[in-house]
């Protein structure tokens, strides 16, 4: 018989086991990706301190649809601007469990034309 699975559950795991090897520092933090299906969400977190550093998201932006390609490049424009402006110039990218493909991708190139180094 086949096993009934969750989506997120799944996700989950595949974000903590990446989260045992990504681990943000003052010097490099990490730019954790978290998408739903209305929105993208975006932000910088220095883990020593469990402090978030800087964020964007569609939802802050107040965009039309933030569930697009077009979306997550905004947010990934931002994101990389705020981090500008708080002297951080190179993240540990973490794609929370996500395929990078599609909007996760889209956000990570569109963070890196525009100045961040990861």
């Amino acid at each position: 018989m086949l096993k009934k699975t969750d989506k997120n559950a799944e996700r989950q795991r595949r974000h903590a086991r990446v989260r045992r090897i990504v681990s943000g520092t003052p010097e490099c933090p990490r730019l954790n990706v978290f998408r739903s299906n209305k929105h993208i969400y975006a932000q910088v977190i220095d883990d020593t301190t469990g402090r978030t550093l800087c964020a964007a998201s569609s939802q802050a932006m107040k965009l039309e649809n933030g569930s697009n390609l077009e979306a997550a490049r905004k947010v990934g424009e931002e994101i990389a601007k705020k981090c500008q402006e708080a002297s951080i110039t190179t993240v540990r990218f973490d794609r929370g469990g996500y395929v990078y493909h599609g909007r996760v991708q889209a956000l990570a190139d569109a963070a890196r034309e525009a100045g961040l180094k990861f």
